[in-house]
């Protein structure tokens, strides 16, 4: 794992920038949790991550296919660290929090998700997220082969034919491995930061949640939809100028005629009256 920077809002500037290419996931989700735990040092958890990639390069060395890859990998993130979901406080904010989830080994899919990315390829391993409305997966390929796995518990393996079977997922077609589609390393830190807006809009705390608004814009800049949500949430906090620019900002990016851009139209307009 490359040095990080000591800005992590240029950093994560810098990764908005660059577009939606693999990117070293885990360092940006640290850079992430460190606009929340200012003053703190990160040496330690920097560490953490090589030794976790030294380790699993190690150990999945002689795997001749995902599953074998896989088992590899699980034995040296969930056996030898001890990460795993936290099933007795899903909710709680500090579990997509990087810091917090390396502290406690315990986190949501999609954090434990991003500690195995980054297991896996250090590993030298094809790796992606696999995404639905109520879990995360991750896709290991190894040659020809590939196997899901399921970070929240313990690394395991998923069958494709036993998706309809985990907890809270809506299958949105008539097979559940239809449910799951895979995303790019921005989706899956957007998820990650989505995870704590929700929570905060959920606590009432609109200001966390426009916080967090600002950050995914960061990381994602292009996308037309966040830049809504940020004018929304900065007119519910009477911010009109910066409510103004983010509605402007996604008339530049949505498709004109698009319902998102029709949206940002009415609420830009709304906006000319109130301030005139």
């Amino acid at each position: 794992m490359r040095l990080l920077p000591d800005d992590p809002v240029k950093y994560l500037h810098q990764l908005g920038e660059a577009g939606d290419a693999d990117r070293d996931i885990a360092g940006a989700a640290l850079m992430l949790s460190a606009l929340d735990n200012p003053g703190r040092d990160l040496d330690p958890y920097i560490a953490h991550l090589a030794e976790i990639a030294e380790n699993s390069r190690l150990r999945a060395s002689f795997a001749m296919d995902a599953e074998s890859a896989g088992a590899a990998l699980s034995s040296v993130v969930s056996g030898y660290y001890g990460y795993d979901g936290d099933r007795l406080a899903y909710d709680d904010p500090r579990n997509a929090d990087l810091i917090s989830v390396i502290d406690r080994r315990r986190g949501l899919p999609v954090a434990l998700g991003i500690v195995y990315l980054h297991a896996m390829r250090a590993a030298g391993f094809r790796a992606l997220g696999l995404t639905s409305p109520g879990h995360f997966l991750l896709q290991l390929e190894v040659r020809s082969s590939h196997v899901l796995i399921d970070p929240f518990n313990g690394g395991a393996g998923v069958e494709r034919e036993r998706l309809g079977t985990y907890p809270n997922m809506r299958s949105v077609g008539e097979n559940p491995a239809d449910s799951f589609q895979p995303v790019d390393d921005v989706d899956v830190l957007l998820r990650l930061e989505n995870n704590q807006k929700i929570r905060a809009m959920q606590a009432g705390d609109a200001i966390r949640a426009l916080t967090l608004t600002k950050r995914m814009v960061l990381i994602a800049p292009k996308r037309a939809e966040l830049w809504v949500d940020l004018a929304q949430l900065h007119e519910g906090e009477g911010e009109l100028a910066a409510a103004r620019t983010a509605y402007g900002t996604c008339l530049m990016l949505a498709q004109p005629g698009a319902p998102l851009h029709n949206e940002a139209a009415l609420g830009l307009e709304d906006l000319k009256r109130r301030l005139n």
